[in-house]
């Protein structure tokens, strides 16, 4: 059975492999506990509607050149985990992390900001609760965040970043916004053309 320490010395053990970037997950998703994975679902959802894929193994990459991995990182239960985690984040050829956390003391992604420093870091609150602990940072040390529950809009936010130096995220995630507008167009012209109970009908309503 996989410990604690098992997964540091993993961490510590790639961030000293001085691996090609091309070869490293791009972006990392981590969150406090495998129940906030029906939130954060949407961000592997968004990351994958743009061509990224899934790095399960550090030391074989996908053949995707932009790619994404994830952990449950407690910052309660396994601190030093988190510490790990963060401190490695440059080393291990991160470009980003989207960090998710639920309840009052939703601490994991305003701590993982301050341990992977200057790596951004994105983070999702779980719960509308968790909404003033992931946003509560003294000047100095940033976070960005968005609403509760929305790790997809956190996962765009990731590739945007990413898309700074690369202009072949950029050209996807413009792709991605066409469709979406394209798809509110067909909406709209449906509604008007089939009128309400049309619509309805359209949609099995």
């Amino acid at each position: 059975m996989t410990t604690v320490q098992d997964l540091i010395d993993r961490l510590e053990s790639e961030a000293a492999a001085d691996a090609d970037p091309e070869t490293t997950p791009d972006v990392g998703i981590i969150m406090g506990s495998d129940s906030d994975l029906p939130v954060m679902e949407d961000a592997y959802e968004a990351l994958d509607d743009l061509g990224f894929a899934e790095q399960t193994d550090f030391d074989d990459a996908p053949d995707a050149r932009f790619t994404y991995e994830s952990y449950v990182v407690s910052a309660h239960r396994t601190p030093e985990l988190m510490y790990a985690y963060g401190e490695t984040a440059t080393d291990r050829g991160l470009d980003v992390i989207i960090a998710g956390a639920g309840g009052k003391s939703a601490d994991l992604p305003n701590m993982t900001a301050s341990l992977a420093y200057p790596v951004p870091v994105i983070g999702v609150p779980v719960q509308e609760k968790s909404v003033d602990s992931v946003i509560g940072m003294p000047t100095g040390a940033p976070i960005v965040a968005v609403d509760a529950g929305k790790s997809y809009n956190a996962a765009l936010s990731a590739a945007q970043v990413i898309a700074r130096e690369h202009d072949a995220v950029e050209e996807r995630l413009i792709d991605l916004h066409d469709d979406q507008k394209a798809g509110v167009a067909a909406v709209s012209t449906d509604l008007h053309d089939l009128g309400l109970d049309g619509f309805r009908e359209r949609d099995g309503s």
